[in-house]
């Protein structure tokens, strides 16, 4: 079933009433359909989100993961995306968004399968708490991290 401009809109502009929150910065960035340029752009977005934010390596954590969450999205549908980064006063919530409602599979990585097939393994491992939740047209895959004592 074809989706038109007018309900994905609708879509995000519903997703943006549920995920805000008054009291956090946000990042929020529309990754355009298989542009993996996106990727180091919101590495870089986020970057300067965290500037401040958590103890050392949390920052950097956050990044890894984010990267692995916008690169599934591009490379596993054939539609946009749109990532979403909170930071609030419980820690970091990020959610990449995309409009295929088939979930992510998380699987062991095969070693002669060259860098594919690690991203949800390293989100499992270092994020404290993630998850996959079906949304209107698709899905959310998010992460949460706790920015830990200064």
């Amino acid at each position: 079933m074809a989706m038109g401009a007018s309900s994905a809109k609708a879509v995000e502009e519903a997703a943006d009433r549920a995920t805000d929150q008054p009291d956090g910065a946000q990042l929020r960035r529309r990754l355009g359909r298989a542009d993996l340029r996106a990727v180091p752009e919101a590495r870089k977005a986020l970057r300067e989100l965290l500037r401040h934010w958590g103890k050392p390596g949390r920052s950097e954590i956050a990044e890894l993961l984010t990267s692995e969450l916008v690169t599934n999205a591009l490379i596993h549908t054939d539609h946009d995306a749109v990532l979403t980064a909170t930071v609030g006063p419980r820690g970091l919530h990020v959610e990449v968004r995309d409009f295929v409602g088939r979930r992510p599979r998380l699987r062991v990585p095969n070693a002669d399968d060259g860098t594919h097939g690690r991203g949800l393994v390293l989100v499992q491992s270092l994020a404290d708490t993630w998850g996959v939740r079906a949304h209107g047209v698709g899905k959310a895959v998010w992460f949460e991290l706790d920015g830990g004592a200064v």
